[in-house]
């Protein structure tokens, strides 16, 4: 099968068939998706080819290209995921930029939690890219953690940072400098209509009637787990910003809050400097 008739049998599921082709073809190959465009002579081995025909017919059935490639790219480093865990989304690096920037300027503070921790993919970038960092991540999901803990001992990072099953905050003594959440935040009626709901976790989607139920919780208990000076990052739906900012505001009276957009314009993180 040519790289022509790849695309075209994608055409019907994918905004980007081209795209989507020439990854899934380098995913079966074990090549670069350069090389791919580089030799358009290629051969499948028939092993190949029923591996792509297997990968063509879950894309071609609505699954999404990470879960069909068992993997998906965050902050420039590789993940490993399953439909146990969300998708890492573009998004998302904002929360980790900002943590990231935030520990630069602080040296001293390293005590991280990462609440909702998923693939771990949050957790396990702030420790690569900060060597003395420690993590505590928790989530509410057993089939969560054992796809983070894959994705801990692929980046080889065991006794920096520690995945445990917990509903929202562990039940561990101490403090944490930084707070990072990526909670479900998706109304309930809302995510009944959205394709992602028929393929990711419904556990880590669902925020509630009115997409706070978890945020709700989180900004409630937050201040009695974020040391004096610390920082709160909390990833919202673009619509949920001045409900948010309430909720903020009720929870840290004394706090610097403030609302970033993401590169789309849209409010999509909250900070709450304590």
């Amino acid at each position: 099968m040519r790289l022509n008739q790849i695309q075209a049998r994608l055409l019907q599921v994918s905004e980007t068939p081209v795209l989507d082709a020439q990854v899934i073809l380098a995913h079966i190959l074990g090549k670069p998706r350069s090389w791919v465009l580089a030799h358009p002579e290629f051969f499948l081995t028939p092993e190949q080819a029923v591996e792509l025909e297997r990968a063509l017919a879950r894309l071609e059935a609505g699954e999404p290209l990470p879960y069909v490639l068992g993997h998906w790219e965050f902050f420039g480093m590789d993940f490993s995921v399953s439909r146990q865990v969300l998708i890492p989304r573009p998004e998302t690096e904002l929360m980790v930029e900002q943590a990231l920037t935030w520990l630069r300027r602080h040296p001293a503070r390293r005590a991280v939690l990462d609440v909702g921790t998923g693939s771990g993919c949050i957790a396990l970038s702030l420790a690569i890219k900060t060597p003395n960092l420690h993590v505590l991540a928790s989530d509410i999901s057993p089939g969560a953690l054992e796809q983070a803990q894959a994705n801990l001992h692929r980046y080889a990072l065991q006794g920096r940072v520690q995945f445990i099953l917990a509903d929202l905050f562990p039940e561990v003594g101490g403090s944490f400098d930084l707070i990072c959440a990526n909670l479900p935040y998706i109304p309930s009626a809302e995510l009944a209509r959205l394709k992602v709901g028929r393929w990711e976790p419904q556990l880590a989607l669902d925020g509630g009637p009115d997409g706070l139920r978890l945020v709700r919780r989180l900004l409630r208990q937050a201040p009695s787990h974020l040391a004096p000076g610390g920082l709160l990052l909390v990833e919202i739906e673009a619509n949920q910003g001045q409900a948010v900012l309430d909720l903020a505001r009720d929870a840290f009276p004394a706090a610097e809050i403030a609302l970033l957009p993401d590169l789309a314009g849209k409010d999509r993180l909250l900070c709450i400097q304590s």
